[in-house]
């Protein structure tokens, strides 16, 4: 159903994104993309420094002596991103392949779930504090606009704040150990082996949360850090494109970009919705929709660029996965072999006494 969900939400973004093009002036965003040229290929490649930061911060929060290294949790971070971006999967494909790149690496499960886990509750706060600053920065430069745009997304926050904060303190509460014993009594006694893996999810969410300096550094610096260089893709785009702006106002649409992706997480990529986020911040920030929509294929190519080999290493590191196992499969057959001629032999001859 997900996915039948996430395909017709992917062609109605797409249709969005046409019509915007489409309704604004094509030759113009065609025009300008064109006049940026490799520029915007440099800027895409710029991505992997907050990925790098993402690997950094992600890394923190997993102890043991099989804690990835950097490459590794780099591939993870470049992996994950690619699914969650590229396929219809609501976010959380990407998760669910990098449990199983963990769980492969030789970290445990509960570790290596928990550390997802908390990833994205740290996220999903570290978001709302950027999307406050972008916020409160429309509402310093407020014209007529500005203001009822930064309205409308001050009252959004509002709204999830208190979300934010129960998903940030549920852990506390023992979520899936409680949810499997539920279902194991449903189930009459048949999930009692999740149960006690369940518990030790919790227990593990509930350690990286006790690690205050890792959570204090990942809030305070890596995320920050993160979105200064998320930001640094769309100073550069536009900097290509012919429309340079500062810094901050950069971070400021990343930071908003950020805020509405998230909302739409149901729709691959982002489609339409991010290129009518694009027009919508950047408007409010002066820019002409001509050169937001230009931005917004800036972001479409640093997408073909990065994700889809990302897609591609996934695929062959899922093979290379499966090749060594099928090869112990058969070696295993082949031994086993003589073992059960023998002892047909024997059971022939028994039965013949």
């Amino acid at each position: 159903m997900m996915k039948h969900l996430g395909r017709v939400a992917a062609l109605a973004g797409l249709l969005a994104s046409l019509w915007l093009v489409w309704h604004d002036n094509p030759g113009a965003v065609l025009g300008a993309l064109r006049a940026a040229g490799a520029g915007l290929a440099l800027a895409a490649l710029v991505h992997l420094l907050p990925m790098l930061a993402n690997a950094c911060d992600w890394r923190s929060l997993i102890r043991g002596a099989n804690r990835p290294g950097i490459l590794n949790m780099l591939h993870l971070v470049w992996v994950r991103e690619s699914v969650n971006s590229m396929l219809p999967v609501a976010r959380i494909g990407g998760e669910v392949v990098s449990f199983r790149m963990l769980k492969r690496w030789g970290v445990r499960p509960s570790t290596a779930v928990g550390s997802i886990i908390a990833d994205m509750q740290l996220t999903v706060i570290s978001q709302l504090l950027f999307t406050m600053v972008g916020i409160g920065f429309l509402f310093a430069h407020a014209h007529s606009g500005t203001l009822r745009l930064a309205g409308q997304l001050a009252w959004g926050v509002v709204v999830l704040t208190p979300l934010l904060v129960v998903f940030a303190l549920v852990q506390h509460a023992s979520p899936f150990e409680r949810m499997t014993r539920v279902l194991n009594r449903v189930t009459s006694g048949k999930l009692a082996a999740l149960v006690g893996q369940s518990a030790q999810i919790d227990q593990a969410i509930k350690l990286i949360w006790r690690r205050r300096g890792v959570v204090l550094r990942y809030l305070f610096f890596w995320q920050p850090l993160q979105c200064f260089l998320t930001s640094l893709e769309i100073w550069l785009a536009l900097y290509f494109l012919g429309t340079p702006v500062t810094l901050v106002e950069a971070v400021v649409i990343e930071s908003l970009i950020q805020a509405i992706s998230s909302a739409a997480f149901f729709v691959p990529g982002g489609l339409g919705v991010q290129e009518g986020g694009f027009v919508l911040i950047g408007g409010a920030l002066g820019l002409d929709p001509s050169t937001c929509l230009a931005l917004a294929g800036a972001r479409r190519i640093r997408d073909l660029l990065m994700f889809v080999p990302g897609l591609i290493a996934w695929q062959f590191a899922e093979a290379s996965n499966r090749a060594p196992a099928q090869h112990s499969t058969r070696r295993s057959g082949r031994h086993s072999g003589p073992a059960q001629l023998a002892e047909g032999s024997v059971a022939s001859e028994t039965n013949r006494r």
